[in-house]
């Protein structure tokens, strides 16, 4: 059963998205505020978090910049009131996965849950969930990472961006296709986006990030996992 937690400080709503993701056969748990959100993401561990904007004692942005700074890498959708740009641009810049703006219709945020639930899954093949690359071994279900038995800080999208290429081994992805099925982007001009996230993973996964040997750049083409 998958998990979902909902940090919502409005009691009407939080009520109907529980009983809404019940009824889909999730579990559900709900916190009022963004200091019990922030607690029950970390002890708890959900498989993903829906988040308001807006909460008492710890606002969803500060609760989702402190996630990523504890490594959690627990997917965030975030809900935002309209006319909230800016705070959609923040989220997504801390580490949010989508972001959905009020008012909503309950199927629309099911089906964002359920895309990003479906960029952060295993890949296939992977051991319960551990796959190795290299000198790397990754734990999709823990969202842990280790390289020659030293943790690794990976975020949330880096995770996605290896889950893809890991069910994608020793194909050519174009940055279009990240940017569609990682970031969820339908149109999105920026490809930019990718090679900077690229470059820091290879940072963190790399022997020799300058001479990359899991991801190698295919010239204007895209990407290759090789591992």
């Amino acid at each position: 059963m998958r998990r979902v937690l909902i940090v919502e400080d409005d009691p009407a709503m939080s009520v109907a998205l529980r009983d809404g993701f019940e009824y889909e056969g999730y579990g559900v748990t709900v916190a009022g505020d963004g200091e019990a959100g922030l607690s029950l993401a970390l002890e708890a561990r959900p498989d993903l978090m829906i988040l308001d904007v807006m909460l008492p004692k710890l606002n969803g942005l500060d609760v989702c910049r402190r996630l990523r700074a504890d490594g959690s890498a627990v997917p965030i959708i975030m809900l935002t009131a309209r006319g909230q740009e800016a705070d959609k641009v923040r989220g997504l810049k801390l580490g949010a996965d989508d972001y959905v703006t009020k008012p909503f219709g309950f199927l629309e945020l099911l089906a964002r849950v359920e895309a990003v639930l479906r960029r952060c899954a295993a890949p296939e093949g992977s051991d319960g969930g551990v796959h190795r690359l290299g000198e790397v071994e990754l734990d999709f279900r823990r969202h842990e990472a280790s390289r020659r038995g030293r943790a690794l800080d990976l975020s949330a999208r880096e995770f996605q961006l290896l889950a893809y290429f890991l069910r994608h081994r020793g194909e050519v992805v174009t940055r279009e296709a990240l940017l569609e099925q990682v970031w969820g982007y339908q149109q999105m001009p920026f490809t930019r986006t990718v090679d900077m996230h690229i470059a820091k993973l290879r940072k963190k996964i790399e022997s020799d990030p300058a001479a990359p040997r899991l991801i190698i750049t295919v010239h204007r083409l895209g990407y290759k996992l090789t591992a």
